[in-house]
């Protein structure tokens, strides 16, 4: 016959599996981020390639909640380049080049897919 004793309670081995659980999340969400990098990096407009190379994706654990943020760091004279690639712009001279809208059909296909993965983990049985 095996006889196991405990004493004490289970805390230490309870936090580490939350903690093991919160990473497989943070992993998952760390995956979710290259692949939106790499598809705004090829969605965005080309001249330098300075934009397009600046993308990159913050995880952010905060009270309960996990969120993936996507910036660009190509800034000039305070102006996000990344933006008014976007919405467009006023030139120096009164006129205005048309924005193109490059990173809602780049990263959408992204975020259907965490919705999709959220959907499947929700229904799981």
């Amino acid at each position: 016959m095996i006889r196991f004793r405990q004493k004490g309670d289970f805390s230490k081995i309870t936090g580490f599996l939350e903690r093991a659980k919160e990473s497989v999340r943070l992993g998952d969400l760390d995956k979710y981020g290259k692949e939106g990098v790499a598809a705004l990096s090829s969605a965005t407009p080309v001249d330098s390639g300075a934009t397009a190379s600046s993308w990159y994706y913050k995880i952010q654990n905060e009270k309960g909640s996990v969120t993936i943020g996507f910036y660009n760091s190509n800034v000039n004279d305070g102006v996000p380049i990344a933006i008014i690639l976007q919405y467009g712009h006023g030139t120096r001279t009164g006129g205005w080049v048309q924005g193109r809208d490059y990173i809602n059909p780049a990263i959408q296909p992204l975020f259907d897919k965490i919705a999709e993965s959220a959907w499947r983990e929700v229904t799981k049985t």
